[in-house]
This record gives structure tokens, C-alpha cells and sequence, in this order.
């Protein structure tokens, strides 16, 4: 079977454009994606160059297949099942920083240039004094990214025309001011001119961003059939959920160079994301770390068999619409809106999303996810929100256990035992004090201001009706106790 190239897609050549640090999976399937359908849709006209940024994989791939692949998009639309099926042209070049660190600093002199996006993992944006500017490249990524900029100044004498604008996709909160502020530092460990750093705050907008679509990457198991059925090979082939959204929050206007909305794009320009992100967190994520873990022990093991699950579904639901929708900035339709996408995205056959991964770290994600929404309903309503606060009793359950093992508390399910992943100091508090009465138990983990960044016991019926809820989880079982609810 051929191999998948530019004679197969009929790649238009284009002037590159954007800049990309990091060829893997996710940036693949969501900026590439939406650069090559704004491409199609003649609202842009150009490509992006790949930068592989560390020493840890090949590019082989990349060169065999002249940096063309497949994009597979998979899941629930409207109430339907779809899969779309895309091959990506918008990719003209992947470059090794490292192996090729010519070609890839030549970049810097490219006329046509306008765009860095960034995918480096949240670690990736970090300052660290022992990286080098004679490097080649700079160890960290904001350090390359402070040489490559020096080259481009230096090249085009500070003209600044030819600025960047730079749209890090990171999972950090103010992901364009962290780097920005890193480049920056580098600029003043490195001693780089006063000029320089007047055409990065003045030439260079930094930009950020929130994103999200979950891309699964290449379907091992799936592949030789799906290319047995596009008719080539593809060892490029991503998947990923169809649902996505970009937030790009900037203090200067930039959506008429970078028209994606226009081409029916999932892309919101702003200069405040928040809200966007709110909505976000306290309802995606805080939809997850609130009925997850009630969900694993009723029985459930994926997200796909919880929304299947008549009890589970209706607690999330109730819990989405009633007590967390009510809370937030946003105008109530449109959280109702992306809350009914969320529910889809919960429902897609074609992910398998492990209940016991999502309860990584639950106590620390409780606190960021759902105790905004629980003190924001008291706020409101003046009472506690019931299905929020029997999500704090689900989880004091589910983190029951007398041994840690293998750096995890064990817990234990009809019989069987499961691992109960957190900080050790969480861990260790939950082996000394859940076997204590529901009473007990409740007292000690709510006044753990470390926990909850407040003494949750002065919240007043909250330690009873927490203490109400363990009781009866116990005694009836969580399924029983969520549907007593």
C-alpha cells in the first residue's frame, strides 16, 4: 500500500506562517486542523512549519509522508454519531531543533512568518537560570524562543513589521503572560540590548489562550484498518473527539490575521478568557471530579458507562444544571448549551476514559473544580447546593483505606481492591482518620484549611450533612445513597 504524500492530498503550496514547537498528537489535531480548514475555506493562506523541540523522538515519519496526514475526528454531534475523516496539507516542513539547529534558526529570517503556537507540556514554560544563549539551541523552550526572536530582531534590524504573535496552547492558566515574563528574564540573564526588549513588549503579542478537545492520537489497534479503508498507509494518523474550542485572549486585535472564526471555526478572540475558562473547569472538570468517584463505586469503571448508568447520569445532571450552571458569570443559554456538548462528549464510543484516572489527585481537584460552584450556590441561595456536598461524602468513601501501598492508599470495591493515587499527606491523612465514625471523619477532613484553602466546617450544616451523607453511603451503599438523592 502507498505511503500517504503530497501527490495523494494535493497539497497547495503556502507561505509559512506559523511556527509550531512540538509535533506531537494534540497540536496535530487541533491547530493544524483548524490552520488547514482555514486554508479550504480561503479566509488563510498559509503553513505551518514543525519544530521538534527536544533530543526524544524522530521525524521520520514526518519526512516519508512529506508532513501530510490523517485526521480521524470521532464521536457524538447533535445527538448523532459521526466520524470525520480529514487528510492535513497545512503542515509544509517538520524541523529538528537539535539534529538541524541551522535550519531550523533559519526560520527566523522568514519573511512570511507571523505566528508561534506551542504545545511543550505544562512544564515546558519554565525560567531556568542555567540555560545558555550560546546554546544550540537553549535547553527550555521559552529560551529558544528568546534566541529565536533575538535572530529574527537582529535579521530585520527591529523592524517592527515583523513582530510575532505568539499563542502558546500549554494547560496553564495566563499560559501567554508566564511566557512572555520568561522571555523577558532570558532577555536580562542573557544581557540582550534595551532595543530588543522594547520591540518584544511593543512588536510581539503574546497571547493567551484556553483550548480544548480531546485528541486520542494514533489508534493503535484501529490503524491497519483504517488505512486499509482510506487506501494508503499512514503512520501519521491522528483521532480525536469532534467537539473543540479555542479561547484566544490578547490585549491587541489579531483575529483579522487570523480569521478562523470566519471559516466556522470553534475560536472565540477576547480580551478575558475568563469566564470562558470558568465554564470550562466548573463544569467539564467539575462534572467529572464530582460524580466520578460516586460513579466507581456504584459499580461504573468508564465515563461512557456512567452516562449509561440511569442513577449516575441523573446525579450529574441534576448537579451540571442545578447547582453549578446557577453560579457562574456566563449568560445561563450558552453554559446550557456547551453543558449539553459536554454531556456528549461524555457519551462518545469511541473513548474509553477510566474512572480511576480521572480520580488522580481528586482532593486537590475538588477544591479547584467544585468548591467554587458549592460556595458560590450558598452564596446565591443561602443553603447548601445537596448534590455538591454529597459529592465531598462520595469522595471521603472512595478514599477510604487502612494501607498504603506502593506509594497509594488501597481501597477496596465489592471484594477487590483499587488504588487510590494523591500527595502523601493526603493519603496519609485519609489511612489515620477514615475509619473513624461518618461524624469524625467529616469534622477532621473539613477543617483541613490545607485541603480546602478554608476551614470548611464554619459553613454552617455542612459537616452534618456531610457526616449524613458518609452515613448512608455506608450503610445502604453508594448506589442506594445516590438514589435517595
Amino acid at each position: 500500500m502507498k505511503v500517504l504524500n503530497k501527490s495523494i492530498s494535493k497539497a497547495v503550496d503556502r507561505p509559512v506562517k506559523v511556527l509550531q514547537y512540538g509535533e506531537g498528537n494534540f497540536l496535530r489535531g487541533f491547530v493544524d486542523y483548524m490552520i488547514d480548514v482555514a486554508n479550504e475555506e480561503g479566509v488563510f493562506d498559509g503553513s505551518v512549519a514543525i519544530v521538534k523541540p527536544i533530543a526524544f523522538g524522530s521525524l521520520k515519519s514526518f519526512r516519508e509522508q512529506e508532513c501530510q496526514y490523517t485526521l480521524s475526528l470521532r464521536g457524538k454531534e447533535n445527538g448523532e454519531t459521526r466520524v470525520v475523516n480529514r487528510v492535513i496539507t497545512s503542515v509544509s516542513d517538520a524541523v529538528d531543533a537539535i539534529g538541524e539547529y541551522e535550519r531550523y534558526a533559519a526560520y527566523a529570517k522568514c519573511e512570511t512568518l507571523r505566528f508561534v503556537v506551542s504545545n511543550t507540556t505544562e512544564a515546558g514554560i519554565v525560567y531556568d537560570e542555567t540555560d545558555e544563549f550560546d546554546a544550540a539551541p537553549p535547553k527550555t523552550y521559552p529560551g529558544k524562543l528568546t534566541k529565536f526572536l533575538y535572530e529574527r530582531f537582529t535579521a530585520f534590524h527591529g523592524d517592527p513589521e515583523k513582530g510575532l504573535i505568539i499563542i502558546p496552547c500549554e494547560l496553564i492558566e495566563n499560559n501567554g503572560g508566564t511566557l512572555k515574563d520568561c522571555v523577558l528574564k532570558f532577555a536580562a540573564l542573557w544581557k540582550l540590548s534595551d532595543a530588543f526588549v522594547s520591540w518584544v513588549r511593543d512588536a510581539c503579542i503574546f497571547c493567551s489562550t484556553l483550548v480544548d478537545r480531546i485528541v486520542t492520537g494514533y489508534p493503535k489497534e484501529e490503524a491497519a484498518a483504517m488505512c486499509g479503508q482510506f487506501g494508503y498507509q499512514d503512520d501519521l494518523l491522528d483521532t480525536g473527539e469532534i467537539f473543540a474550542l479555542w479561547v484566544i485572549e490578547s490585549e491587541k486585535e489579531i483575529k483579522d490575521e487570523l480569521p478562523l472564526d470566519k471559516a466556522g471555526l470553534p475560536v472565540i478572540f477576547t480580551d478575558n478568557q475568563k469566564p470562558y475558562r470558568e465554564r470550562k473547569v466548573r463544569i467539564l472538570n467539575g462534572a467529572h471530579t464530582s460524580f466520578v468517584l460516586a460513579s466507581y463505586l456504584a459499580g461504573n469503571d468508564f465515563v461512557k458507562e456512567s452516562m449509561e448508568d440511569t442513577d449516575v447520569r441523573k446525579f450529574m445532571m441534576t448537579t451540571v444544571f442545578d447547582e453549578i450552571i446557577p453560579t457562574l458569570s456566563l449568560p445561563e443559554e450558552e453554559c446550557r448549551e456547551f453543558a449539553n456538548a459536554v454531556i456528549e462528549r461524555f457519551e462518545n464510543p469511541f473513548i474509553k476514559h477510566a474512572l480511576l484516572s480521572i480520580s488522580l489527585n481528586s482532593v486537590s481537584k475538588w477544591k479547584s473544580r467544585c468548591l467554587p460552584s458549592l460556595t458560590g450556590y450558598i452564596k446565591k441561595f443561602g443553603r447548601l447546593p445537596k448534590h455538591l456536598t454529597f459529592s465531598i461524602a462520595a469522595l471521603m468513601c472512595f478514599y477510604t483505606g487502612s494501607e498504603i501501598r506502593d506509594g497509594a492508599l488501597i481501597g477496596c470495591r465489592n471484594g477487590k481492591e483499587y488504588p487510590i493515587r494523591d500527595d502523601a499527606k493526603v493519603l496519609e491523612f485519609f489511612r489515620e482518620n477514615s475509619g473513624r465514625s461518618a461524624e469524625e471523619f467529616a469534622k477532621a477532613y473539613l477543617s483541613r484549611a490545607d485541603f480546602f484553602g478554608e476551614d470548611m466546617t464554619a459553613y454552617e450544616g455542612l459537616t452534618d450533612e456531610v457526616a449524613a451523607d458518609i452515613e448512608a453511603i455506608r450503610t445502604k451503599g453508594m448506589r442506594e445513597a445516590v438514589k435517595a438523592l
